[in-house]
């Protein structure tokens, strides 16, 4: 048999398929439910991208919303967008906006989905940036703003909940390391 090529689908996933196959469990209206939220999350990372592409060019945003706002105050700050924090193969993650100037971090997140946005993501990027960087949270600034449904919140972080989240990520990793070579014997 000689079996059709499909190389412009190599690699991709469709919505029905068979690797995700709990679909053939849903209702029409999961169905839908489903198709809407994987459509808002293409929405999102296409914001995401013109964001940053936007912000890398300096240009500034007429926008009126939270991606004009999110836009104009990482070109104000002169942030770098999506900065990839590594700390350990197990624990990384990438912030949307970061800059680190005048002993000031700041973290900035663009939220364009329903849920509501944390603290608490922004924290464990301000922990791994202290981790990766070597800087004492006690001996900087760090403010973190999250843009979301036109607004922006601003935390000026703790340094001991940084600290502890810190502290969690190393033990949590050296866990999960002994974790893996126990597997491998």
């Amino acid at each position: 048999m000689r079996f059709n090529k499909h190389l412009s689908l190599q690699g991709e996933h469709a919505f029905l398929s068979p690797s995700s196959y709990h679909w053939i469990n849903y209702t029409p209206d999961r169905l839908v439910e489903r198709w809407t939220a994987s459509q808002a999350m293409a929405y999102g990372t296409m914001q995401h991208e013109y964001a940053q592409r936007e912000i890398k060019a300096g240009r500034l945003s007429h926008l009126v919303g939270t991606i004009g706002l999110y836009i104009n105050d990482a070109i104000q700050y002169k942030m770098d967008t999506e900065q990839v924090l590594f700390y350990s193969e197990n624990c990384f993650g990438t912030a949307d906006a970061i800059s680190f100037r005048y002993n000031t971090l700041r973290i900035h997140d663009l939220k364009t989905g329903q849920y509501p946005g944390s603290v608490h993501q922004l924290e464990i990027y301000a922990a791994l940036f202290c981790l990766e960087y070597d800087k004492n949270p006690f001996e900087i600034k760090i403010e973190l703003r999250i843009y979301q449904d036109n607004e922006v919140v601003v935390y000026d972080a703790d340094p001991e909940d940084i600290v502890f989240i810190m502290q969690r990520i190393q033990e949590f990793d050296r866990i999960l390391t002994h974790r893996k070579l126990e597997e491998e014997t």
